[in-house]
């Protein structure tokens, strides 16, 4: 309970109503009146209404035109002061940064005037004009404005006022108005039970239109919301997912086994991360898959000529920040050698690449890749299985174009027809494993293993509206977005 609170009430009580709370409690900050009042009001003591007021405050310059005269009206004087007339030369240095305001303003009142390169005065006495500039600030010292809203507009292009709001409040008198504030309880303690004063005392109300303060807690990250989306569109058609926390691969894994050459772009220090320490890895346990991989390279095996180069151990045991989760369904395919049979894997994780960042490229981002491995698949079973797993993203018009990889033979860039954008966009790449990765591994030759992958960033910037990746990802995230963004669902407007 504050003395301004017992102040409004007493008076409140003696004159039925408050007007204007402005001529009540003159040097009172508005503010403080309002949060009294509002602290009655949760009590139903007053009731009040608000009225906004804008005046003008004097700045620094103005307060020093009311004390000591106008720059034109000082000029005047010093022109007079001057027998001889004041040279226009010598303004700045007697008027110093003021002196072009003040001859300007001078002149346009007809208080001086010029001969050859002197100012003369136009007026016997300071006296005999009116300094209207300081006349007008005065007026708004004492009102907040002025009635003339063209000197009002002048003055605040002059910046010699600035406006500023306040508020006044009438105020009634509230259904549970009294002199005194009654202090209610807001809790029932063990001794009001054992004494029996809760059945006397009065109790703060509950207010059930407050919300509350939001309880500090985390939020998924959109892309782990469109993550998880994927997750449950791979459980649904019978996937499992493989582990993927692994992001230090040796070349062998990369790129080795993937039967790309040791020569190729891609395995170049302006594609890859190399790493520094462990700059080597062990090499496989297994020797003989380790001799089939340099032979389908080097001479060419398994019905193929292979690359016909010499194939070096010392590069394919380099430690690299893996370039592609692939990597890791080369390891799990190897698994699936000893015991072949149909199998669907998965994964979702982060790949790395030296890559310029822009609006839509950063060095690290997320790989969404799919594995099919059964008996006898063809092109057709790869497109028709895309259609089928594309369409539990709501896309459905898809095309397919004919592309390379070093690994998959045939290979196919997927297409859809995005809507927003009016054109055919590129939405993912998949092929079926070449014969040169399968067969080293020690899987039979009729079984085909589909591959497929899409970045996870795309679709989720697609799916909430956010135009460069940089806003998606690192230091420029706005906070907000990721604990506000609503959930992902992977509908006809990801594309």
């Amino acid at each position: 309970m504050s003395d301004l609170q017992l102040n409004i009430l007493k008076v409140l009580g003696a004159k039925g109503s408050i007007p204007d709370s402005t001529v009540e409690f003159p040097n009172e900050d508005s503010q403080q009146i309002q949060a009294a009042l509002n602290s009655l009001l949760a009590r139903a003591m007053v009731s009040y209404k608000t009225t906004e007021h804008e005046v003008y405050k004097l700045t620094e310059e103005a307060e020093d035109i009311v004390q000591h005269g106008s720059h034109e009206y000082r000029l005047l004087n010093k022109v007079i002061e001057s027998l001889e007339g004041l040279k226009v030369s010598d303004v700045d240095s007697v008027m110093g940064k003021n002196g072009k305001v003040a001859q300007g303003r001078a002149f346009k009142n007809c208080w001086i005037g010029k001969e050859g390169d002197k100012i003369i005065a136009k007026v016997g006495s300071p006296a005999e004009v009116d300094d209207s500039t300081a006349l007008q600030l005065k007026e708004i010292v004492k009102t907040g404005t002025l009635s003339n809203k063209k000197d009002l507009a002048d003055l605040k292009k002059r910046k010699l006022v600035v406006p500023t709001k306040f508020f006044s409040f009438a105020i009634e008198k509230g259904p549970e108005f009294a002199l005194e504030i009654k202090q209610f309880e807001t809790d029932i303690t063990a001794d009001m039970i054992l004494s029996g004063s809760w059945k006397s005392a009065s109790f703060k109300p509950y207010n059930f239109n407050s919300e509350g303060d939001l309880p500090h807690s985390g939020a998924l990250h959109p892309l782990n919301k469109v993550r998880e989306e994927f997750r449950q569109i791979f459980f649904s058609l019978g996937f499992s997912e493989m582990p993927s926390n692994q992001y230090v691969e040796s070349g062998f894994w990369n790129f080795d086994t993937l039967f790309v050459p040791q020569q190729h772009p891609a395995r170049d220090l302006q594609d890859t991360f190399y790493l520094k320490d462990p700059a080597t890895a062990l090499p496989p346990s297994d020797k003989e898959y380790l001799e089939n991989i340099k032979a389908v390279h080097q001479d060419g095996a398994f019905g193929s000529i292979g690359y016909r180069y010499p194939w070096h151990l010392e590069e394919s045991l380099r430690t690299v920040l893996r370039t592609h989760t692939t990597a890791i369904s080369s390891r799990m395919l190897k698994e699936l050698a000893k015991d072949p049979k149909p199998t669907r894997l998965f994964s979702i994780d982060r790949v790395f690449r030296n890559e310029a960042v822009d609006a839509t490229h950063l060095a690290e981002f997320h790989q969404v890749e799919g594995v099919f491995a059964d008996y006898n698949l063809t092109l057709g079973d790869l497109i028709g299985f895309m259609q089928q797993f594309f369409e539990k993203m709501g896309v459905t018009n898809l095309r397919f174009k004919p592309t390379y990889n070093p690994y998959t033979e045939p290979s196919m860039e997927i297409f859809s027809w995005h809507e927003g954008l009016g054109k055919w966009v590129e939405i993912g790449n998949s092929g079926l494993f070449r014969p040169e990765m399968l067969e080293p591994m020690g899987l039979p030759k009729d079984m085909r293993v589909l591959g497929w992958g899409l970045s996870l960033e795309r679709p989720t910037m697609i799916k909430y509206g956010v135009s460069n990746i940089r806003e998606l990802l690192g230091h420029k995230v706005n906070l907000d977005f990721i604990e506000n963004n609503p959930a992902a669902r992977l509908d006809d407007d990801i594309l």
